[in-house]
């Protein structure tokens, strides 16, 4: 294929064929995490290995994507419409189809380092295919699986004839530069060196597929034409995004967002992940920065002053940030656009050392002054006498006008506009004056306020992207996760520079369960089975221990249920971890924080079990006890012997009474009548799942006779408001029980 320019497609069958004709039938297809997939030409592929069984195919991934589907013929009535309103457009993966319902064929193989939690417990290939690695070690373990064909979604972009820089552009990839858009996380190291490994004479395919739906990405993700040898684009191809439908931020979730939201440091560095935790963690912060009276008594009636103050104090804070954070993290959430919005994420950083130990130090504002450029050589950002790349440095960032160059070497070299001709020495004092009347710029550029990975999220939140200006885009930086994942290695930034960039940093993620050891289960169960994957959990963890004054946080929930059988998140040993105990750093449930770094055993046992809900309180401390681990005379203080769901309503009771703390924060995909169905149907699935009670609702069900008023618009949506069968019939039954059981109709 291209070798030195990509081969143009408009057909996604012919990409195929030119595939087999150039790698050969053993394929081994690298597709990028979540949303960057081209899944029209994944398709193909699929579909010709299938047809042809001497094809031997493996896809190698991550998080591929479905849409959400149904058991029985109650929740298809629900959830159908819904779909077809949030999905139609999209194109499903046909492999994923397969997949699920175990129809592969023997040829192919699905390899993937991490999946939706749960979504692959009870499928065999999925679990046996399963490859645990940190997420920085994906691009190497791709590359070492023997990758021959990468494909990705792009953006397309144009060359603005005015600047000279890359606008979006609507259309197709008619000329300019692509962006990885929301997946430069692997794809950019992987397709650079499978180009390395071309030039050797290995045969490869480097696909881009084009997709103006994809917002327009600036940083690292902007890439040349060149890097691929095929690009595919058709508007046929021109697939509707795949948008995760946000869901309910609950009590609890809240009471931990709450938590962590006190951790973070004025002037600091935030990472966080997806779901409704970290939705609660982000609107903590919006409350914190715009209605801090109303946080500062969330965290009193949460006991966070009493019982806590001391490590809230020490890590982070309860005021306004004044300087705000910045962000580094593999994953680009909405949450952000709203920090953003809200002030809290609004420190920038800057891809150069010297510039950012000046924004460090204070020194860097948004103006340009002849004392910035003072300031900029003072710290060795540029040389007394510039240099050719000393101005495109300057440029860059805004301190120089465009338009001026440098001519000769050395003590004899010029600044010059073609018109006017100034002395590049800038430590003589005429020549300088001179520089700074005719060469400065106004406002210094180049600021980011976002390293991301990837990116997923609702659809509001690719419609925000698009629609930020151009200047508001450049300050995300879509970038590598070798980047932003570590501090060690890879090409795009020195260690110290990032260093400089993440001070402060706190590291937020979730965990399934803590041992009372201090250790962390993320990923998998202790049966072996895989429940979603490392990610880059391990690779936060430990930055956080290599990063002066940074800090892991660990959320998790105190208990978590199965039907009617509650159990703790905090257990006293399990025979599966992710975080080992000597990482331990700072866990956060609704009940508490445990700040563990340098702690004793007996001092973390203490802290995490006072952190437990208090109906599992009691045997926790007797088996640690019966460990030796704890002195037998240890009582937990009487602060936290109420850690009980019942509290949790009663903290949140008065803000929420003043419109705080809402079921959906941030926008919700659902609606009004979709919101109540979905309470009563969850509601009812609940008791259903309990034999006795099971037995009840069904004899109470079929008692109803009278459809209250308030019920037909609800069953209208159900298309049961005139049931034809005697299976529609109780059906509705059942669905106005389980109304009354919510509190939507009277009884």
């Amino acid at each position: 294929m291209g070798a030195d320019e990509p081969i143009r497609y408009d057909d996604v069958e012919r990409c195929v064929d030119d595939i087999l004709e150039h790698v050969g039938k053993r394929i081994v297809l690298g597709l990028p995490l979540g949303m960057g997939k081209p899944n029209p030409l994944v398709n193909a592929v699929y579909q010709r290995a299938k047809a042809d069984s001497s094809i031997n195919l493996t896809i190698s991934t991550a998080l591929s994507l479905e849409r959400p589907g149904w058991s029985n013929d109650l929740e298809r009535r629900f959830m159908q419409p819904f779909v077809e309103r949030m999905f139609g457009g999209y194109v499903d993966l046909d492999y994923m189809t397969d997949l699920t319902h175990n129809h592969l064929p023997d040829n192919i193989r699905i390899r993937e380092f991490y999946a939706k939690a749960g979504a692959y417990l009870n499928i065999a290939h999925a679990q046996q295919n399963y490859v645990s690695c940190n997420y920085t070690h994906a691009y190497r373990d791709l590359v070492d699986s023997g990758v021959n064909v990468v494909a990705q979604l792009v953006s397309p972009g144009a060359v603005d004839p005015e600047t000279g820089g890359v606008r979006p552009q609507g259309g197709g990839a008619n000329g300019g530069q692509l962006s990885l858009s929301c997946n430069p996380d692997v794809t950019l190291d992987v397709a650079r060196e499978m180009r390395r490994q071309q030039t050797a004479g290995r045969h490869v395919a480097i696909l881009g597929m084009v997709n103006p739906n994809l917002p327009f990405m600036y940083g690292d993700a902007v890439v040349e034409p060149s890097l691929f040898t095929g690009l595919i684009d058709n508007p046929d191809y021109y697939f509707r995004l795949f948008g995760a439908p946000k869901m309910a931020v609950t009590p609890v979730d809240y009471l931990i967002g709450l938590h962590a939201s006190a951790l973070i440091k004025d002037g600091g560095t935030l990472q966080i992940g997806i779901g409704s935790l970290g939705d609660a963690l982000c609107y903590g912060l919006t409350l914190r920065q715009q209605h801090n009276e109303v946080y500062r008594e969330a965290l009193d009636r949460a006991g966070i002053v009493e019982s806590f103050w001391d490590t809230v104090v020490k890590v982070g804070g309860a005021a306004p940030l004044v300087k705000g954070v910045a962000g580094s993290t593999e994953m680009l959430v909405d949450g952000y656009l709203h920090l953003m919005k809200a002030g809290v994420v609004k420190r920038k950083t800057y891809n150069d050392l010297a510039f950012q130990r000046l924004a460090n130090e204070g020194r860097l504002g948004d103006e340009v002054t002849p004392e910035l450029l003072d300031d900029i050589v003072g710290a060795g950002g540029v040389s007394p006498t510039l240099t050719a790349p000393d101005v495109a440095t300057l440029q860059r960032f805004g301190v120089l006008r465009p338009g001026w160059w440098v001519e000769g070497e050395g003590d004899g070299s010029v600044l010059t506009d073609g018109d006017r001709r100034l002395s590049a020495d800038l430590s003589d004092a005429q020549a300088r004056a001179e520089v700074c009347d005719h060469c400065l710029g106004a406002r210094v550029r180049g600021g980011v306020l976002v390293h991301g990975g990837f990116f997923l999220g609702p659809e509001r939140f690719y419609d925000a992207l698009r629609d930020m200006t151009d200047e508001e885009r450049r300050q995300i930086n879509m970038t590598s996760v070798l980047n932003v994942n570590q501090l060690y290695g890879g090409d795009y930034a020195s260690e110290q520079l990032k260093r400089a960039q993440r001070q402060h940093a706190r590291f937020v993620n979730a965990c399934l369960m803590v041992t009372i050891s201090g250790a962390a289960v993320s990923d998998g169960l202790d049966t072996g089975q895989m429940v979603s994957g490392v990610g880059g959990q391990y690779n936060f963890v430990s930055q956080a221990h290599a990063l002066e004054g940074a800090r892991s946080i660990l959320m998790c929930k105190a208990t978590r249920a199965k039907g009617q059988q509650v159990s703790s998140n905090i257990v006293f040993n399990y025979g599966h971890i992710t975080i080992p105990r000597h990482l331990r750093d700072i866990y956060v449930t609704e009940y508490g924080i445990a700040d563990l770094r340098g702690k004793s055993d007996q001092e973390i046992i203490a802290a995490l079990v006072n952190i437990a809900d208090s109906r599992f309180q009691p045997e926790l401390l007797a088996e640690a006890k019966r460990a030796g681990k704890i002195p037998a005379s240890y009582q937990i203080p009487d602060a936290f012997r109420n850690n009980l769901p019942a509290r949790i309503g009663e903290i949140l009771a008065p803000a929420q009474g003043a419109g705080h703390f809402g079921p959906f924060p941030f926008g919700c995909d659902f609606t009004r009548e979709e919101l109540v169905i979905g309470k009563a149907l969850k509601t009812l699935k609940a008791r259903m799942s309990a034999r006795l009670k099971k037995v009840s609702s069904l004899g109470r069900a079929t008692t109803i006779r009278t459809v209250p008023a308030e019920a037909v618009p609800l069953l209208e949506r159900l298309d049961l408001a005139e049931p034809t069968t005697a299976k529609e019939r109780m059906m509705r039954k059942l669905v106005v029980y389980a109304l009354r059981l919510t509190g939507a109709v009277p009884s």
